[in-house]
Parts: structure tokens; C-alpha cells; sequence
């Protein structure tokens, strides 16, 4: 009603959080919450085609550029948590990593770090990247994200639609079983994309599923401020905010430098450095036609090597 883009996830996101911060006990939709997310994965793996592989190396310059995008977000990051609001070291330094939120958290925890101040800073992060990314595109570039991220399911053939949940589901639990990081995501699209490139798998998901998946994604981000404190609203969320800010600045001069080296267009430069969540850059890239190919692999590559090389860097840090 409002006019607003991405209602379907923005939606959702801003409204459990209002409700959260009024005290209101909630609680995400679970196992069916991230089924939901596979088809995000899967709408990925059908867009990869043989043109699109070829294309890949065209590519390698810009993911270069990526490990020294983690250290410079480190290299600010790390201090601002430690020392700007006091955070203990392992704390501070996954708060600082770039990663994915559960990966970070499960680090942080095990690393003896506050599980609590850690899911309120990524939430805080991935929320504001994803409430004002769509804003940017729309005033900026005028994007227009109002559009349908699909045909409609009328006009999708059901032995394709079948075909994709099945991948959806078997790729999640498969790479599930195996350890697989971003399992929900990563394993349905390995497996499309094999479909995809066989010719098994002809088409993305219609319009109606993406935005079902949408839906749940905004429900998950908005419930993690359930039962915030007063405290925690002042210095974990303030920190989040602040980081935020500071995750801007970065991601623009990145993407500065992409697109006057002339190694992608603006937009799909904006994307692929904007260290949202997974699931929502996913989403966001679907709806605004960006390269999802140049779009994803830059966000997978920061993760993986966050998750590499994150606990080193961390047992390095605390040593000295």
C-alpha cells in the first residue's frame, strides 16, 4: 500500500521487528522457514547455463579484488567492537566478520564469545542492508523492484515445478548431511545447476514461490530482537548500527573501484559487495535482473574464505 519496494520481504522483516521490540514473544517458522529458502538456491542453479560458465573467467579480476575487500572490513571492524564498545575478543571479531550469520555465531560461541550480542549485531547488519539496498536501487538507479521475480505458476509446466522442489529439498538435506556451509542455499543450487545444464530443469521458479520464500526470509531477520533488553537495544543494536554505516563507506569504495576498472556494471557491483545476508542479496539480485552468476559467486568466495580463515585469524589475534 505504501508504495514501498520489496514488500514481500521488507514487509514482513519491519513488521516483526516492530512487534518484537514491543515485547511481543515470537518464534520463526523453523524447518519449513528454511525448505523455504532452498528455492532461492534453485532459482541460482537454473540460471546457470553453458553461456554462463563460459563467462566465469571474465570474472576473475573482480573476485581478486574480494579477499582484500574481508581485510579491509576486518582491518576497521575489529577495532571499532573491541575498543569503540568494549566487546571481549572473540566477540568483537566475529562481530567484525563478514560471513554468514549462523556460521558466525556457531565460531563465535565456540570461541567463547556472546552468542546474544553476536545475533544482534549480523541481524542489525543484515537488516539494514537490506532495507535501505532497495531504496539506493530504486532512487539511484531506478530499479524497479515492484516487478514479478518470475513467470507466474500458471505458465510454469508442473513436472518442472515438481522437479525443482524435489532439487530444493534433496539438495538442502544432502548438503546438510555432508556439513556444507549456507546448506539450504549452496545445495540446491549445485544440484539445479547440474539439471540446468542437462536440460532436465528448463526454468526458475514461478513468481508466487519466490515470493513465499521472500515472505519467510522477513520473518526469520525480524524475530531475532525477541526479547531484547534495553541494554542490549543500546549497545549491541547501536554497534550493528554504527557497523553498518561503516560497511557502507567500504562496500562504495569497492564499488568505486569494480566499476571504474570496468570489471562489472554498477548495479551488479553494488550487490556483490553489499555484505547482506546470503539469502537476502539473493533475493534482492533476482528481482533487480542483476547477474546472478557475478552476483553470487562474489558472495559465496567472501564466505568461504571467512569461514577458512576467520578462526585463524581469531586464535592469531588472541594470542597476541
Amino acid at each position: 500500500m505504501l508504495g514501498l519496494p520489496l514488500p514481500w520481504l521488507l514487509g514482513p522483516m519491519l513488521a516483526c521487528l516492530a512487534v518484537a521490540l514491543c515485547g511481543v514473544r515470537m518464534q520463526g517458522a523453523g524447518q519449513f522457514g528454511v525448505f523455504m529458502r532452498t528455492f532461492l538456491g534453485v532459482a541460482v542453479g537454473a540460471s546457470i547455463t553453458p553461456e554462463v560458465l563460459t563467462g566465469l573467467p571474465a570474472i576473475a579480476g573482480s573476485l581478486a579484488i574480494v579477499p582484500v575487500f574481508i581485510a579491509v572490513i576486518a582491518l576497521v571492524g575489529y577495532p571499532l567492537f573491541r575498543r569503540g564498545f568494549g566487546f571481549d575478543h572473540p566477540t568483537a571479531w566475529y562481530a567484525a566478520m563478514p560471513g554468514g550469520l549462523q556460521d558466525m555465531l556457531v565460531f563465535g560461541e565456540e570461541a567463547g564469545g556472546d552468542i546474544r550480542a553476536l545475533s544482534l549485531i549480523h541481524a542489525t547488519r543484515v537488516l539494514v542492508i537490506v532495507t535501505v539496498a532497495p531504496l539506493i536501487m530504486t532512487f539511484y538507479w531506478s530499479v524497479d523492484l515492484s516487478q514479478p521475480p518470475g513467470a507466474p505458476i500458471s505458465s510454469v509446466a508442473w513436472d518442472q515445478i515438481a522437479l525443482m522442489v524435489a532439487a530444493g529439498f534433496l539438495g538442502w538435506k544432502v548438503a546438510e548431511r555432508v556439513g556444507l556451509f549456507g546448506a539450504s542455499i549452496l545445495g540446491p543450487m549445485i544440484l539445479t545447476a547440474a539439471l540446468s545444464l542437462t536440460g532436465i530443469i528448463q526454468t526458475r521458479p514461478p513468481a508466487e514461490i519466490i515470493q513465499a520464500a521472500q515472505f519467510f526470509i522477513g520473518i526469520a531477520v525480524g524475530v531475532k530482537y525477541v526479547g531484547i533488553t534495553g541494554r542490549e537495544l543500546r549497545i549491541d543494536v547501536t554497534a550493528g548500527l554504527l557497523y553498518s554505516l561503516v560497511l557502507a563507506v567500504i562496500s562504495l569504495i569497492f564499488l568505486e573501484v569494480v566499476y571504474l576498472l570496468g570489471l562489472a556494471p554498477a548495479l551488479d557491483a553494488f550487490l556483490a559487495f553489499l555484505p547482506g545476508g546470503q539469502a537476502e542479496m539473493v533475493v534482492i539480485a533476482i528481482i533487480a535482473g542483476a547477474d546472478l552468476a557475478y552476483v553470487v559467486s562474489h558472495h559465496i568466495l567472501r564466505i568461504v574464505l571467512v569461514i577458512l580463515l576467520a578462526p585463524l585469524a581469531a586464535r592469531l589475534l588472541g594470542r597476541r
